[in-house]
């Protein structure tokens, strides 16, 4: 559609005064039946929305209003991200051949399987962002890699997720996803777990337990997923002093020693005949393989076993320190202000704070999914845990507080 210029609003606004009509939008509703002319000398018409429009944004900003840029989301997906759909994309394709694996065979997968939703993504915007991103373009090897590996343990852990076996949840069968962090030096799986979601909870469920296990690394390279991209993880990473890296989009490779370890979970674990009874019977399999087999047999990579390998950096590995508020590193937080009678709302629950903050912005960390304690920080340091106010217990003490 051709782009009105700022002169050719102008003279569209101008009639709107001549107009016959008793309020301005009647006049306006008369200006759009009228036609004008461009400088090119073509005829234009306007709609009675387009010329309210004009009208506003003449109020409002004067003559500058009238010169209209580009979108600020032009060229930018709003439903979703070209990494949300790669991973859409890769979990799709091993359920075809290479030669039947079609953009149209992909979306229509996608759909049925609830990887992805209509209302969500198109089928021409399915084929545009790949297209446009390469999104099914062979993993090429090109690019000029370096083999490395960490000096020390615990200097760099890679995370990845993996696509399990379907397991009974209720009347039916789920898929399950195994989230593990591999040490980069020692080769040590640090944690894994199975789990029938794959989203920011269930991640940070497994990175609270590695954390615990093996100590805090002082970086995790991880993908562009949007569970690894989001705000929650690089929350928690700031607090424990862990750099949070990122590798390329469609750079799967980058994060190989990982990959490999899949790729040795696929082959010597999940080919087994296992108990997939439940996901509590899958874990403990997966446990006893992780530390019988894999972390206590010799790799080749390092000549020795993962699990010894580690060991020898156990003095400079940096466990967190013991304290009961340790689980407050992984909650969530939002901000709130309180109220001059030291109290804020939060979950349709109201609190009072631990120390007078009246008046004050606070953060408050919680638990996601439990109705758990909600935890006072101000200016970064904790104040401890608000309790929810008892207006009628507050009643008494001022009466006893007056009797004395």
């Amino acid at each position: 559609m051709k782009v009105s210029s700022p002169y050719l609003k102008m003279r569209v606004l101008g009639a709107i005064d001549m107009a016959e009509g008793r309020s301005r939008q009647e006049r306006i509703r008369r200006v759009a039946d009228m036609s004008f002319t461009d400088e090119e000398g073509h005829p234009r018409k306007f709609t009675w929305r387009t010329i309210q429009t004009w009208y506003s944004r003449y109020k409002k900003h004067g003559i500058t209003g009238m010169t209209g840029g580009p979108r600020k989301d032009k060229g930018q997906t709003r439903k979703i991200t070209p990494e949300e759909l790669l991973e859409a994309i890769n979990a799709a394709k091993p359920h075809f051949h290479e030669k039947r694996c079609t953009r149209m065979a992909i979306y229509r997968f996608c759909i049925e399987k609830g990887l992805l939703q209509k209302s969500q993504l198109a089928q021409t915007t399915f084929f545009r962002f790949v297209r446009e991103f390469e999104l099914m373009k062979p993993e090429s090897d090109n690019k000029r890699r370096l083999a490395f590996s960490m000096q020390y343990a615990n200097q760099l852990w890679q995370a990845d997720t993996l696509y399990g076996p379907h397991v009974p949840d209720g009347q039916s069968h789920r898929q399950t996803y195994l989230i593990a962090f591999l040490d980069d030096a020692s080769r040590v799986l640090c944690h894994g777990e199975f789990f029938f979601e794959e989203n920011a909870g269930t991640l940070i469920r497994a990175l609270r337990a590695a954390f615990y296990k093996r100590g805090v690394p002082e970086q995790l390279y991880v993908d562009n997923g949007s569970i690894y991209a989001s705000q929650e993880i690089t929350l928690i990473c700031s607090r424990v002093g862990c750099i949070l890296r990122h590798t390329a989009v469609r750079d799967a490779a980058a994060k190989g020693k990982v990959e490999r370890f899949f790729k040795r979970v696929r082959d010597q674990f999940l080919c087994r005949q296992l108990d997939l009874s439940s996901l509590e019977a899958l874990n403990r399999q997966f446990t006893a393989w992780v530390e019988d087999e894999y972390n206590a047999a010799e790799h080749s990579g390092i000549g020795m076993k993962p699990i010894d390998r580690f060991g020898l950096d156990l003095r400079r590995i940096r466990f967190l320190p013991p304290s009961d508020a340790n689980d407050e590193l992984f909650y969530a937080e939002t901000e709130r202000k309180v109220k001059k009678d030291n109290t804020f709302s939060f979950r349709n629950t109201r609190y009072e704070t631990p120390v007078d903050l009246a008046g004050k912005e606070i953060q408050i960390r919680y638990e996601r999914h439990t109705n758990g304690p909600v935890v006072i920080f101000y200016k970064g340091q904790r104040m401890g845990v608000a309790k929810p106010l008892d207006a009628i217990a507050n009643g008494l003490l001022r009466r006893k507080e007056s009797e004395l």
